[in-house]
């Protein structure tokens, strides 16, 4: 029926090896510090002032470890090789600051202190904490008051525990005075040690959980998971009575089964821990009998028998993630969770619920009527996505028999094609379907399930470069819009759409093991763009670090995908490519791109030419081998070199060593004494140009060898070039001082190419799923050709794979899970629930790996009030939802008339209008060019002239013009020039004027075509006119203020002509 009960069992000693599933952390050391007696302001749990302490700095800003955790030692050097593989536990350092200095710990100055030595670090605070204590103690007032401090984390600090089993073990094998003689290397894996748990057996927790967990966190705290229990009881003991479960909507079992729950319940009053019917106040059972709630009890007995789809997903994505955690991987459940949806029986008219005949939708009916089935028939479903998420929903919808009657309708668009790493969640799909457009796979085979629906399936992409087609009719014909979706902008604009038409938006997402889902509700709640989310990258990692000094195998594997591929085989053929079949028309898109890629541009397309000229003038396999080659020794010898001598060269100079922290003297390849690595590396990349350059690949590897015999190969003498290697560890990326000679040249150089000679190059889009492209095997041979130069760990294929390929781990049974909850809502949407309020709606954030606790739903929140800044009994908020309609269709209002009607009707000075969530500096109207029509420029009788002070704001040029005019004698030949540059600008000032009051003056409409319409002809031009024929109405926003100067902030403007 309305009701689900998941249990777990996994007996009286279960292991649990990973509590989370969340990757463990793996910390670079960059310093080591012995303080043999720890100040006073340092604080370190359970180690006493004075006392000896190690402490550790670390790479990474965060840490992310609690006191007590363990971590591992590994690429510990010089002399501390013996500690790589030993245990040991850390604590927390922090330190004392006093209250009042209001230390900001996200700020520059304290990030940029904390790169100090501890003691320094110690030294500042301690000045800072005598200083603000000696002010405490002049202060009379504060007489027999204590001192307030803060104690403050320091984050990219732990300190060793010695002490311990694990410490005095690790001292076994040095002592504290060898972590005296870090320099550089050490890492710290963190490692999670086991938990136990027991667990009891299903007829222990029947009938010994007193307030069984609701998925509903207000139903568990109200006890509502009392009923369920006893119900679920009841059951059990009327199936051994009468050997058949409740039937469906029959009187007599549900009267029996409330007698059963009401005698189970007695039965237990006085038995300690029990499930019983007592009075429960925030999730804590009182003790005091209160009567068995029958009705419920009685509704789960009618329609026991019956199931909804919603409730079989949700049931089944949850209940298999349990089974995995047998493994001991992840937290199973707390032994039970029920979930009850008592909204969706909200009829139970024994006309509408039955009788049945048989339908495929019975069970449906029996719960939620006839007219429930009747109106899903005939809902007009727009579905965004049908990936993992939208798959799922193509089942429900289907097997709900949604868009099955004649004004029903499933729009379903998705423009990618189906890969191999699809089908392990994406069920719709099977082998053959690799290739083909996702939604067209999709439709067809739950067209095939339910061969009523009405669906149709577009490759489109929804976004503001597709409201021709996805138009107001489209919209406005829609009962609801169903993402499903893996990016935040896609959803910010279907959640836009669904604002501006008043729309119902579904809205869902997971992470592995983690899900959420939002109801958004028109006028009753919050829209998803009223929360903070984007899918910018928090954790990038600084460019020098990938360019010079990576220390993690991700760093080498990030600068392989960034660097490696990008330039060699994605960037440099694609600009190559652009100036090869166009030169005048990359020159001008050269303009557009910032320096730094102009450079880079550049570069690139003259090593490909340079190629060819090295190769004779056609690139066949031979040369890939020799470009593969050439590419290896400047990559993993040349720079490595180049990098060390300068290195050195520092440290004689400066008298500093240069190679301490997480930064690794690298070590240069050899191809005279070659490692298998190289001949991998080798061809997996001459493969790969054999791509870029239309040659035939050589696959058989005795063949290849072959050809490498035969080139003879040699490894140049190295020597110091002299060019200036990057050694800072900034994350600066500016070209140096001469980069842009170095450029112009490279273009007069590239001028006199003659490019129909030059030989056509295809560019690689990076796949990851195409074992046969060599992608994914150059990035795994070039991650570990860095990662060996610089003596990081190797990294497998997979975790290259998964790493560059930028894969989102995703899971069938969450995926299940949560869309079986969504499947929940819209049915809820269907019976107009809506109307009720939106406490009748449910939102999740659930993780499936963590336990009964991370469980969470809740009501969908209010919408979020915006404040106008007006005064009753003007509107003194708004939400997202609200817009002010104008209506002007008989006769349209000028620009002008629309300032003045904006300004009368809410007592407000208008400064700009212009296209709603526009975020250029362009306007329909603007107050400042108002202003101009005030600005003059006049010449008296004597030629002196006179000029408004705002002229010289947009016309500066003309300030010397006049100055010169005021100096030069009436006889000066001089003056002619510079009265012309004065009538010019006069001229100019005179257009500006009349285009501002054509403007104004004219149509709201026309003034919008002059500003927003592209002014070239072609593509854009034409889309912006289809969209603008097929409205009658344009989206204003307004900024505008009080007399007072102060901000007003005002809905947006639907303005119909």
């Amino acid at each position: 029926g309305v009701t689900s009960s998941i249990f777990s069992d996994f007996g009286p000693n279960h292991e649990i090896t990973d509590a989370t599933g969340e990757p463990t952390q793996t910390l670079a050391i960059s310093n080591v510090e012995v303080l043999d007696s720890k100040p006073k302001l340092l604080d370190v749990a359970g180690v006493k002032e004075g006392e000896q302490v190690v402490i550790v700095t670390v790479a990474q800003n965060e840490h992310g470890l609690e006191d007590g955790d363990v971590v591992v030692l590994e690429d510990m050097r010089q002399g501390m090789e013996g500690l790589n593989g030993m245990s040991v536990t850390v604590k927390r350092v922090a330190i004392a600051s006093p209250t009042a200095a209001k230390v900001d710990t996200r700020g520059v100055a304290f990030k940029t202190a904390l790169g100090l030595p501890t003691e320094s670090v110690v030294s500042n605070f301690e000045r800072q904490y005598d200083f603000y204590k000696s002010a405490f103690d002049e202060d009379e007032g504060n007489a027999n008051k204590k001192f307030p401090v803060r104690t403050i984390t320091i984050f990219n600090r732990l300190a060793f525990v010695l002490n311990d089993d694990k410490g005095k073990k690790l001292l076994e094998n040095t002592s504290v005075d060898a972590f005296r003689q870090y320099q550089s290397g050490g890492l710290l894996n963190q490692v999670r040690p086991p938990i136990f748990k027991q667990y009891r057996s299903l007829a222990d927790t029947l009938q010994g959980t007193p307030v069984p967990q609701m998925l509903r966190g207000e139903d568990w705290e109200l006890g509502k998971g009392v009923e369920v229990h006893l119900s679920l009881a009841a059951a059990f003991d009327f199936h051994e009575k009468n050997n058949h479960w409740p039937r469906l909507h029959n009187a007599d079992d549900a009267s029996e089964m409330v007698d059963i729950a009401k005698s189970i319940s007695e039965s237990r009053n006085d038995t300690e821990g029990a499930c019983w019917a007592q009075s429960i106040q925030y999730g804590f059972p009182m003790g005091e009998p209160r009567d068995v709630n029958e009705k419920r009890i009685a509704r789960y007995s009618r329609l026991f028998a019956a199931e909804l789809t919603g409730f079989c997903a949700f049931l089944g994505g949850a209940a298999a993630q349990e089974v995995i955690k047998a493994s001991g991987k992840f937290t199973p459940i707390d032994q039970w969770v029920h979930h009850d949806e008592e909204v969706l029986a909200v009829d139970e008219c024994p006309s509408n619920v039955g009788p049945l005949f048989g339908s495929r939708y019975d069970y449906q009916i029996a719960i939620m009527g006839k007219d429930f089935q009747a109106r899903a028939a005939n809902q007009r479903i727009f579905l965004v996505g049908c990936g993992a998420l939208g798959c799922e929903y193509l089942k429900g919808l289907a097997l709900m028999g949604i868009a099955t009657g004649k004004d029903g309708k499933i729009v379903v668009t998705d423009m990618d094609r189906i890969e191999v790493s699809n089908l392990s969640r994406q069920f719709l799909f099977r082998q053959p379907d690799v290739g083909h457009p996702k939604s067209v796979r999709g439709a067809m085979v739950v067209k095939k399930w339910n061969p009523s629906v009405n669906i149709e399936a577009l490759e489109k992409k929804v976004g503001d470069d597709s409201e021709d087609y996805f138009n107001d009719t489209f919209w406005e014909s829609l009962s609801v819009c169903w993402n499903a979706l893996d990016n935040v902008q896609a959803r910010q604009y279907t959640d836009a759409r669904c604002l501006f038409y008043s729309k119902p938006l579904l809205e869902s997402g997971t992470l592995g093991t983690k899900c959420n889902h939002e109801v958004v509700l028109p006028f009753r709640t919050s829209s998803y763009n009223d929360g903070k989310e984007s899918d910018d990258n928090e954790n990038q990692i600084a460019m020098c670090t990938l360019r010079s000094f990576p220390y993690l195998p991700k760093h080498c594997i990030e600068y392989a995908k960034q660097a490696y591929f990008s330039d060699y085989f994605e960037f440099g053929p694609d600009v190559y490519e652009n100036f090869r079949q166009d030169p005048m028309a990359f020159f001008e898109q050269l303009d557009t791109m910032d320096s730094g890629e102009q450079s880079r541009a550049l570069r690139m397309i003259k090593a490909f030419i340079d190629l060819q000229e090295e190769a004779g003038g056609s690139i066949d396999f031979d040369a890939c081998v020799r470009i593969a080659f050439n590419r290896m020794m400047k990559d993993f010898r040349t720079s490595i070199l180049d990098l060390s001598h300068s290195a050195d060269e520092m440290e004689k100079s400066s008298g500093k060593k240069f190679w301490t922290g997480t930064k690794r003297r690298p070590r240069p390849v050899d191809w005279n004494d070659p490692m298998p690595l190289l001949m991998e590396y080798l061809y997996s990349t001459a493969n790969l140009y054999a791509s870029v350059w239309r040659a035939e690949v050589v696959r058989d590897r005795s063949e290849f060898q072959a050809v490498v015999d035969k080139l003879k190969l040699e490894q140049a003498i190295w020597e110091p070039s002299g060019d200036k290697v990057d050694l800072s560890e900034g994350d600066n990326e500016e070209e140096s001082g001469d980069s842009g000679e170095d450029d112009e040249k490279l273009k007069g150089e590239l001028y006199k190419v003659d490019t129909s000679k030059l030989q056509p190059a295809q560019p690689q889009e990076f796949e990851k799923d195409d074992d046969l492209n060599f992608h994914i095997d150059f990035l795994t041979a070039a991650t570990n050709m860095r990662s060996w130069n610089y003596d990081i760990k190797a990294s497998p294929r997979h975790t290259v794979k998964v790493t560059a390929g930028r894969i989102i781990p995703a899971l069938a049974t969450t995926t299940a899970m949560v869309c079986g909850l969504v499947d929940i809502e819209f049915a809820k949407l269907v019976l107009g629930l809506q109307s009720q309020g939106s406490d009748k709606f449910l939102n999740s954030n659930i993780n499936l790996a963590a336990g009964s606790g991370n469980f969470t739903t809740f009501a969908p929140d209010p919408p979020v009030p915006i404040s106008t800044g007006l005064d009753a009994p003007q509107p003194v908020s708004f939400t997202s939802w609200d817009r002010i309609d104008l209506s002007y269709k008989l006769n349209e209002l000028s620009v002008e008339q629309l300032v003045i009607y904006l300004e009368k009707s809410f007592s407000v000075t208008v400064n700009r209008i212009f296209l709603h969530g526009d975020k250029e500096d362009r306007a329909l109207y603007n107050a400042l060019d108002k202003k101009k029509l005030d600005w003059t420029i006049s010449f008296d009788d004597e030629g002196k002239v006179s000029v408004s002070e705002g002229v010289y704001t947009q016309w500066p040029q003309i300030r010397m013009a006049i100055q010169m005019l005021g100096r030069l004698p009436p006889t000066s030949g001089q003056r002619a020039i510079f009265k012309a540059q004065v009538d010019r600008v006069k001229v100019s000032l005179e257009q500006t004027k009349e285009s501002f009051m054509k403007k104004f003056q004219g149509n709201v409409s026309d003034a919008y075509l002059q500003v927003y319409r592209p002014s070239e002809e072609g593509e854009k031009q034409d889309y912006f006119d289809a969209v603008f024929k097929g409205r009658d109405y344009l989206t204003l926003g307004v900024d505008c203020h009080t007399e007072e100067k102060e901000d007003i902030t005002l809905p947006c403007v639907k303005y119909t002509f």
